[in-house]
């Protein structure tokens, strides 16, 4: 499954090298309904020629038009959809939503291309970004990004914005928790990795969009399956796949371990894993267990919306204490 900004950074990066004008789109907010997250790219050369998207069709007719008018002239500029107050934007979105667009005005030159192949090797894994644009003037630079939080962030004077891999969910194991987790995170924007090597169990399983791997959990994962921006659950209570899992996920960088159990199982699997997998306190700290947020759930769905719901708390940054 490819990253569809990923996609239209390559595409952009392909017309720059070309010789051709971009215009690169971010959405930056958005209120009321709205089907692209903040952060998503629209891409666009002046041959009219476009990828990616910024509402799913409301808003991009109309921007290609303006483009091609003689709009957006500018190093940047910021434009509001959707409630009319923007001159350069007078359609409102049938859905009723409103978002705000930053379009940068980039020219087929070196440094843009550098930044370009920059961005692609964040959205391809490789590495995590945090792009900074000056509104004043249009500047942009780039530098690591370590921490989780909103992919949009901005001030008076600076947009911030977090480019990275898309983000991936990471089952270890199947069980009827991990088919909804399965089914939740999809409309989340995560891409879903399903490994588990237990035919019978897999057998007559149907997971629409799910990459599903017959092959360990830790064989997955010490093999290259996780990055910054991976979720990593194991949900089976089987400590022959939770276990391992757990081993091979605190030696990479994702950025969320949880497994599944009771108080009292979380115990005996923090002891068996300081025992005989060698973990350190560091280690241990980083899984969660229980894991998710204390809903009080007890159904599949239960459970599963209480996963991924602190998934989401840590991706956004949000302590604990404050849920």
């Amino acid at each position: 499954m490819q990253h569809l900004d990923l996609i239209v950074v390559r595409k952009a990066l392909e017309w720059s090298r070309a010789g051709q004008r971009v215009w690169l789109c971010t959405v930056l907010s958005t209120y009321g309904s709205a089907p692209r997250a903040p952060g998503s790219l629209l891409a666009a050369n002046e041959a009219g020629q476009w990828v990616g998207s910024l509402s799913g069709g409301c808003v991009e007719d109309d921007f290609l038009e303006r483009v091609a008018a003689g709009a957006f002239p500018e190093p940047l500029a910021l434009v509001r959809y959707g409630d009319g107050s923007d001159e350069r934007s007078k359609i409102s979105l049938p859905c009723g939503g409103v978002l705000d667009v930053l379009v940068e005005n980039l020219p087929a030159d070196c440094e843009v291309q550098a930044h370009l192949r920059e961005l692609e090797s964040a959205l391809a894994g490789q590495r995590r970004l945090l792009r900074e644009i000056r509104i004043d003037d249009g500047s942009r630079s780039l530098r690591e990004d370590r921490e989780q939080g909103a992919r949009v962030e901005r001030d008076e004077q600076v947009i911030r914005l977090r480019v990275g891999a898309a983000q991936r969910l990471l089952l270890a194991g199947y069980s009827s928790v991990a088919q909804v987790c399965a089914e939740f995170a999809q409309p989340l924007g995560f891409e879903v990795v399903l490994c588990d090597p237990r035919e019978e169990v897999l057998d007559g399983v149907e997971l629409p969009g799910v990459e599903v791997r017959r092959e360990l959990p830790s064989e997955v994962i010490r093999s290259g399956g996780c990055h910054a921006d991976t979720a990593v659950v194991a949900l089976t209570h089987d400590p022959r796949i939770d276990d391992l899992a757990m081993i091979e996920a605190v030696r990479t960088e994702a950025f969320y371990i949880g497994v599944m159990g009771s108080m009292a199982t979380s115990a005996k699997r923090r002891e068996r894993l300081r025992r005989v997998g060698g973990l350190s306190e560091a280690d241990m700290a980083r899984i969660i267990a229980p894991i998710g947020l204390n809903l009080g759930s007890k159904t599949p769905a239960e459970i599963a919306l209480a996963v991924l719901a602190d998934i989401l708390r840590v991706r956004n940054a949000i302590p604990r204490e404050r849920v």
